[in-house]
């Protein structure tokens, strides 16, 4: 038993936690060896991240697999990326339809091959009846493509007369998201140091907590985020107002 995970509070856990799993590269170069041996080390920091979130009943976990930059890395980089994925889904699907996780995808899936868009259909339609919990992989993901995507969709829609300019407010709007039907995000980790967003969720983390780790994703354990958890639970969320007016709410 975790001594940090009995720190945690039940009844003050995040709806949501989005984690931007940086290092894979530094970590494999700090062994002397190639940026893709990070990658293939990762898996077990993913597993330990998907674990902890189903042990204390977090109901969704988005974790930001490929963005839409990353297409610009070397060739044998994404083909090692893509393939992993691949393999990945193949060997974790019994595991996520077992624990009672649903799959969810957010991002430009149609620059993916075909053998990835078929993988990530069969685990989303194995899972679509699951309930107990939201495992949500950002691929091909980009937040600013995402928004302007919404806003193209929109303006069609005002111009085909199905809803008024009038009618355009944030509800609205989020429909208009990939994260439709996903609350916003109330906790974000981003580990290996970097201070940034990179393009992620950047409408859907408005007010959510930040958390940026000094430790590389490879090493990434369920610990760190049982952590993760506590440090969130003994900040005020104010959304705006003063820290009395929460006393009073």
């Amino acid at each position: 038993m975790s001594l940090i995970k009995d720190k945690i509070d039940p009844e003050k856990l995040p709806q949501h936690v989005a984690i931007i799993m940086d290092g894979n590269g530094r970590w494999a170069k700090s062994r002397g060896e190639e940026r893709t041996f990070g990658h293939k080390n990762a898996i077990d920091a993913v597993r330990n991240a998907i674990n902890a979130c189903n042990e204390v009943h977090i109901p969704y976990l988005t974790l930001y697999t490929f963005s839409s930059e990353n297409w610009n890395r070397p060739e044998e980089e994404v083909s090692t990326l893509m393939n992993l994925l691949t393999e990945t889904l193949l060997l974790e699907a019994e595991e996520i339809f077992t624990k009672g996780l649903r799959l969810h995808v957010i991002g430009n899936v149609d620059k993916l091959s075909s053998l990835v868009r078929d993988q990530l259909m069969h685990v989303i339609d194995l899972t679509k009846d699951n309930t107990k919990g939201n495992l949500i992989l950002a691929i091909s993901y980009g937040s600013q493509e995402e928004i302007l995507n919404a806003v193209k969709k929109i303006g069609n829609d005002v111009k085909e007369g199905k809803i008024e300019v009038e009618d355009i407010n944030e509800q609205l709007f989020e429909n208009y998201l990939y994260t439709k039907n996903i609350p916003p995000v109330d906790l974000l980790i981003r580990t290996s140091g970097e201070v940034r967003i990179s393009n992620f969720l950047l409408w859907q983390i408005a007010y959510a907590e930040l958390q940026f780790l000094d430790i590389l994703w490879p090493d990434f354990t369920k610990d760190v985020f049982f952590q993760c958890i506590v440090n969130y639970q003994n900040k005020e969320r104010r959304y705006g107002l003063t820290g009395e007016q929460i006393k009073i709410q």
